[in-house]
């Protein structure tokens, strides 16, 4: 018997500004894939075309959001284009797409730039692309990393509000009951001889939670990220005397 064929989907692409300045043809990019695919042995799964439609953005060519969504639902096994410029001109674009298609396995093949995923130049080619992808992730991270940096600093709150606080339009502002639990938490621990299991087990806590809240210095109206500590804008609910009196019995207590 023999195997099937892999599919292929086949994207072209023309702009309005390309039919005028250069001729550009659908159907002559359609045909030259379309022999191409199936000299590599694949069957045509579906011609994907976006006639007068920019390449600007993806999401504005309908033919192409179609064409992604059936990679993602592995309709067939690889893409053909006619030119790299004709499935992007943003090159973050085309290289963030082309590398996601690798990861959920769909090859990609630019018949006019020769890159394809049949031949070791053409895995050499993708792999390049794949480098470029993982640097604009790092660029990205790097970015947002600095600004998470930049928000604490400046005395913004980044994590879930703590036992005692709630969020509001993203502002730390104290709990209307919580609140007042916290300093008694603190004044107890400090002032009577009372196990961390105990004082837990009373607030209907774990024993290292009850530790994490009273080393926490949110309470002192301090934000930190990536171990750095900054004034944060919300009120705090204890005194840096008290903070510093339950840190040296804890310390005792280690």
């Amino acid at each position: 018997m023999t195997p099937a064929k892999p599919l292929a989907a086949i994207y072209v692409r023309v702009s309005t500004q390309d039919q005028a300045q250069h001729g550009f043809s659908l159907d002559a990019q359609q045909e030259a894939l379309e022999n191409y695919a199936k000299a590599l042995g694949y069957e045509i799964f579906q011609i994907y075309r976006d006639e007068g439609k920019s390449a600007k953005n993806i999401q504005q060519r309908p033919e192409m959001v179609q064409m992604l969504q059936d990679a993602e639902n592995k309709k067939f096994s690889a893409i053909f284009i006619y030119k790299l410029d004709r499935f992007s001109r943003s090159l973050k674009d085309l290289i963030l797409t082309i590398d996601h298609l690798k990861e959920i396995g769909i090859d990609f093949v630019s018949l006019q730039d020769k890159i394809e995923t049949t031949s070791a130049s053409g895995k050499l080619m993708f792999h390049i692309i794949s480098a470029f992808a993982e640097f604009e992730r790092n660029i990205i991270g790097d970015r947002t990393k600095f600004g998470m940096q930049r928000k604490a600093k400046e005395g913004g709150f980044i994590t879930k509000a703590p036992k005692g606080y709630k969020l509001v339009n993203k502002k730390l502002i104290p709990h209307e009951k919580e609140a007042e639990i916290i300093p008694k938490i603190f004044g107890e621990y400090a002032e009577n001889n009372i196990s961390l299991t105990q004082l837990a087990k009373k607030y209907n806590m774990t024993t290292s939670g009850i530790i994490k809240l009273l080393q926490n210095t949110t309470y002192l109206g301090k934000v930190k990220f990536a171990k750095i500590e900054s004034e944060g804008q919300h009120e705090p609910l204890i005194s840096q005397q008290l903070f510093e009196q339950i840190q040296q019995k804890l310390s005792n207590k280690t």
